[in-house]
């Protein structure tokens, strides 16, 4: 060893183990308000455990598993001192893309990496989560939050989630029950919910101060761009799992999330089938775009093409029934607290070629 080493503790190096202690006290509060019958144990185990006993009441149990982050919102957060509501933003971009095949959601777990890690902050963002994980109805068993000095500055983090859900294989649902001829509904987003955010930095928080962020603008109804960008993504899951419960007849769902509806709908499409939604062209779609969205799309100059391709446009989950469910599809959705609008239809695409999303204005 040479003579001028001296010794360098892993707190000296940047890494606190006594405030990573008091993170974990500090949201195991949040935590047990996620807890299901099935979750054995609690926090502190190197593994997290769950029984799957109630799974052999099913015909064939599928698992199914998803994974997602929040992206560049993040970096808006940090920049606003926002951190309570990117949690939620992180389950739902999870859970709503295991229920669209009718799978329920079972268990999450997060991985938080950060600067430098302070009690109160992480206990923000997991605060977040668990508030996800309860509007979905899973179990929030674990998670993993690493201290990264060096590698990231102080103030900057990331966060990953992870879902495991389960669905009855005579109960699932997708493209291949899809028919010519099905209505195609759209339940309302909240707004941008976590995609496109590359964008909206670009055009619209870059170059401006916390203080004009959060001034109100009349473009916005009255909100402040801050307001608006940061409010969380909807979570459908357990809404969605609600209306299927009700026995609801839904043959398909899509989640629009990054690549907006042209790049998530055909996902629920068959072959042979296209989506036809209903854009209408100058006169607008048949439903309400949030104006944040339409704000960042005058912002970029935005071709309509683009528009479709980047954002939610204001349907964050697609639901595709028969024409003589729709109905009864829609009275099941109102009364999972949804308020479900005719976004399209299923035609005839090409046989023998995968379906894809068309717009009525370009017929």
């Amino acid at each position: 060893m040479a003579e001028n080493t001296k010794h360098v503790s892993y707190a000296d190096a940047g890494v606190d183990t006594a405030e990573g202690a008091r993170a974990v006290d500090a949201i195991k509060a949040a935590v047990a308000t996620t807890s299901r019958s099935e979750v054995i144990g609690g926090l502190g185990g190197f593994g997290s455990c769950f029984s799957a006993a109630g799974l052999k009441d099913m015909e064939e149990p599928i698992l199914v598993s998803g994974t997602d982050g929040v992206g560049t919102k993040l970096a808006i957060a940090q920049l606003l001192d926002r951190h309570e509501t990117v949690g939620e933003d992180l389950v739902a971009m999870c859970v709503d893309d295991v229920v669209p095949i009718g799978a329920e959601p079972l268990f999450f777990l997060d991985y938080v990496a950060i600067g430098k890690l302070r009690a109160e902050h992480v206990a923000k963002i997991v605060g977040g989560i668990a508030e996800g994980c309860r509007k979905s109805g899973c179990a929030l068993v674990g998670g993993e939050m690493a201290e990264h000095p060096g590698v990231m500055a102080e103030g900057d983090y990331d966060l990953a989630g992870f879902v495991v859900g389960v669905v009855d294989r005579p109960k699932m649902i997708g493209p291949d029950k899809v028919r010519e001829g099905d209505v195609i509904l759209g339940l309302p987003s909240s707004g941008i919910h976590s995609n496109g955010y590359s964008l909206v930095r670009k055009v619209a928080i870059e170059g401006k101060t916390v203080e004009e962020l959060e001034t109100p603008l009349p473009e916005l109804g009255g909100e402040s761009i801050a307001d608006a960008v940061m409010r969380p993504t909807t979570i459908y899951a357990g809404g969605l799992l609600k209306a299927l419960r009700a026995g609801a007849p839904i043959h398909a769902m899509a989640h629009i999330t990054g690549g907006g509806i042209t790049e998530n709908l055909d996902r629920a499409m068959p072959e042979g089938l296209d989506a036809l939604v209903y854009r209408g062209g100058a006169s607008g779609p048949a439903w309400d775009i949030p104006p944040v969205i339409t704000y960042m799309i005058d912002a970029a100059q935005l071709t309509l093409e683009e528009a479709y391709r980047t954002f939610n446009m204001g349907a964050g989950m697609s639901v595709i029934c028969a024409a003589e469910d729709k109905d009864a599809v829609v009275t099941a959705l109102e009364g999972a607290g949804f308020a479900p609008f005719v976004m399209g239809e299923v035609i005839a695409g090409v046989p023998g070629e995968k379906g894809k999303v068309v717009y009525d204005d370009e017929r």
